[in-house]
C-alpha cells in the first residue's frame, strides 16, 4: 500500500451539508477552513495585547509630554473605555474558536463581523479627541486598511462576503469623522472631505479582494490535487462517533469507495491519554472490520495512517438506505420483511461472534439496506468502532467513565456495568426489530438516563400492541425473548435467533420479487442517495463514546 499524504477531513455542518466557501462554484477543503479560523483566533488574541499595549503606551506617553504638574494623563477617557470593549470582544472570539466541534465556516462569518467592529473601534479612537481648528484633511492609509489586507490574507471568505465586510470596515472612518462633526470636535469642512481623507482605505479594500481570490483559488487547487493511497477524494458524505467519512474513486479501477478518517482535531482536543485511545480504538476498528468474512459486513479494502497520524480505512460504498431512515420515511415494515432483514443481520453477528468480538453499538442507523448488483434488500452491518474482543485487549481500551453504545438500543448489563457477551448485540437486535416492526422506540423516554433506567427495569408492551401492521404471535414472542432483562433467557447465539426466525410461519411472504418491487417503485436506481457507513451525523447524546 501506498504511504498516502495528509488529507484535511470535511465535517458536515449542523444541517449535514458540506461546509462549502465558494469562488466559482467550487468548494474549498475543510482542513484550511479549519486553519483560517485558527488563524483568526490569534489574530483576535493579538488584537486584545494590541489594544491593552496601545492604551498603556498612550498614556506613557502622554506622561512624557506632559508639563510638569499636570496629571491628566493619569484619567482615564472614553478612548479608554472603547480599547476595553475592543479587547475584550477580542478575547471573547479567541476562546470561541477554540471551542472544540464548532463550524470552522461559521467562525469564518464571525470573523467579518468582528473586523466590521475592530474597524468601529478602530476610526472611533482616532476621530474621538479633539482636532486643532484649521487641521488639513489629507489623504492617509489608516489601521483599518492593513486590518482589511490581514484578513483577506489570514481568514479568506467568499468575495462577496469579503468585499462587504470591507467596505464597511473602511466606511467606519469617514462615519467617524461625521460623528466628530456632529459633537463639535472636529469642523473639517465639506462633507466630502470623510472621502478624500480615506479613499486609500478603499483602494486597499479592491486588494484585498484580489488578494481573497488568490487565497481561495490556491486552497481550491490543494484540494483537487490530494489523494490518499490510491484514492483521490471526491465529496464528503456525512460524519459518525469515530469519524468521518468521504466518498473516494480509485485512480486506476476508477471504483467508488467510502474513506473513513479521524478528525486530527478530535485528537488534539483530548488529553494525551484519550488521545492515544482514540487512535488505538480507531485502528482496532480497521482490524476487526478486516477480519470479518460474512457478506453481510462492510467490506474493508484498505487501512493506513498519515505521516501526519491521521488514521483511515477504505470501505465499500453501498447504493441503499439505513433502517432508521427507512422507518421514518416509509413508516412500519412488513412482517416477512423484518424477518428477512434480521436474519441477515444474525450472519453477520454470528461471524463477528466466533471471532470473540461483540459490536455493542447495533442500532437502525448501523444496519444498511441496498442493493448488491441484481440483490435487493441486502442487509450490511456497518461501524464496529466500539466493538469489543474478548481476550483482555478491552481493558486498556476504555477511557475512565466513558459508556458505550446508544441508549436506546443498550441491554440493561451494560447500563448496569455488567459483563456482557454475544445476548448483548441480540438485546440490541431486538430494539431494532421493535423499531423496524412498530416505528416507535421500547421506551420512548425524555431522557438518555430515564431511557437506560427504562431498560433496566421496564417491561415492554408487545410489538403487536403498537404497530399499526399486522405482527404474528411467533414473532411477537421473539422480540420479546430478545428484549429479555436476564441475558440467559435470551436466544443463547445469533445462530440460534437466525434459526428461530427461519421456523416463523411466514418467513417466505416477503420474496425476492417482493424486494425488487419495492425497490423499483419507491428508490429507482438513478434517484437513490449514496449513503455509507456512519455517513449520518449523530446527536450529541445518541452516541457517548467520544
Amino acid at each position: 500500500m501506498s504511504k498516502p499524504r495528509l488529507i484535511g477531513p470535511l465535517r458536515a455542518s449542523s444541517t449535514t451539508d458540506v461546509l462549502r466557501l465558494t469562488s466559482g462554484g467550487r468548494t474549498l477543503p475543510y482542513d484550511l477552513l479549519q486553519e483560517a479560523s485558527d488563524r483568526l483566533g490569534i489574530m483576535s488574541l493579538l488584537g486584545a495585547v494590541l489594544w491593552a499595549l496601545g492604551t498603556i503606551f498612550y498614556h506613557f506617553a502622554m506622561r512624557a509630554l506632559a508639563s510638569p504638574g499636570d496629571t491628566r494623563w493619569m484619567q482615564l477617557s472614553p478612548t479608554d473605555t472603547i480599547a476595553v470593549a475592543a479587547a475584550i470582544v477580542s478575547v471573547a472570539l479567541f476562546f470561541y474558536t477554540r471551542k472544540a466541534n464548532c463550524d470552522p465556516k461559521f467562525i469564518l462569518d464571525l470573523g467579518l463581523v468582528y473586523l466590521v467592529l475592530t474597524a468601529m473601534a478602530i476610526a472611533l479612537v482616532m476621530h474621538w479627541e479633539p482636532v486643532p481648528q484649521g487641521a488639513p484633511v489629507t489623504p492617509t492609509v489608516t489601521w483599518i486598511g492593513a486590518v482589511v489586507l490581514m484578513f483577506a490574507a489570514i481568514v479568506p471568505n467568499s468575495t462577496p462576503k469579503m468585499l462587504a465586510a470591507g467596505l464597511l470596515a473602511a466606511s467606519m472612518n469617514p462615519i467617524a469623522m461625521l460623528v466628530a462633526r456632529a459633537r463639535g470636535t472636529w469642523n473639517f469642512g465639506p462633507a466630502s472631505n470623510v472621502i478624500v481623507m480615506h479613499y486609500p482605505d478603499f483602494l486597499l479594500v479592491g486588494v484585498s479582494i484580489v488578494i481573497s481570490r488568490v487565497v481561495t483559488r490556491l486552497g481550491q487547487q490543494v484540494g483537487k490535487e490530494r489523494e490518499m493511497g490510491s484514492y483521490r477524494l471526491l465529496s464528503m458524505l456525512g460524519n459518525g462517533g469515530m469519524g468521518e467519512v468521504w466518498r473516494a474513486r480509485h485512480r486506476m479501477l476508477a471504483r467508488d469507495a467510502a474513506i473513513k478518517l479521524i478528525l486530527p482535531k478530535m485528537l488534539s482536543g483530548k488529553s494525551g491519554k484519550n488521545a492515544a485511545l482514540v487512535q488505538r480504538r480507531f485502528e482496532r476498528e480497521a482490524k476487526t472490520t478486516a477480519l470479518l468474512r460474512s457478506p453481510h459486513t462492510v467490506e474493508l479494502y484498505d487501512f493506513g495512517v498519515t505521516e501526519d497520524g491521521v488514521f483511515y480505512y477504505v470501505m465499500e460504498l453501498l447504493d441503499g438506505i439505513d433502517l432508521e431512515t427507512l422507518v421514518k420515511r416509509f413508516g412500519p415494515q412488513p412482517s416477512g420483511r423484518v424477518t428477512s432483514i434480521l436474519r441477515q443481520v444474525c450472519r453477520s453477528l454470528s461471524d463477528a461472534h466466533r471471532h470473540g468480538m461483540i459490536h455493542r453499538d447495533i442500532k437502525p442507523s448501523n444496519i444498511f439496506l441496498c442493493r448488491m448488483g441484481s440483490e435487493y434488500d441486502f442487509a450490511k452491518v456497518l461501524d464496529f468502532g466500539l466493538v469489543k474482543v474478548l481476550d483482555g485487549e478491552e481493558a486498556g481500551l476504555t477511557g475512565e467513565g466513558v459508556t458505550t453504545g446508544t441508549p436506546a438500543y443498550m441491554a440493561p448489563e451494560v447500563s448496569l456495568g455488567n459483563p456482557i457477551d454475544a445476548r448483548t448485540d441480540l438485546y440490541a437486535l431486538g430494539c431494532v426489530a421493535y423499531w423496524l416492526i412498530t416505528g416507535r422506540l421500547v421506551f420512548e423516554e425524555k431522557s438518555v438516563t430515564a431511557t437506560m433506567l427504562a431498560h433496566v427495569r421496564d417491561t415492554p408492551n408487545p410489538p403487536s400492541q403498537q404497530s399499526e401492521l399486522s405482527v404474528p404471535e411467533w414473532l411477537d414472542r421473539i422480540v420479546l425473548m430478545c428484549l429479555a432483562k436476564d441475558p440467559s433467557a435470551r436466544p443463547d447465539s445469533a445462530e440460534a435467533l437466525a434459526r428461530m426466525l427461519d421456523d416463523g410461519i411466514d418467513t417466505g411472504s416477503w420474496s425476492v420479487k417482493n424486494a425488487e418491487d419495492w425497490w423499483l417503485t419507491n428508490m429507482p436506481e438513478n434517484a437513490v442517495a449514496v449513503e455509507t457507513a456512519a455517513a449520518t451525523p449523530r446527536p450529541r447524546s445518541a452516541n457517548t463514546t467520544l
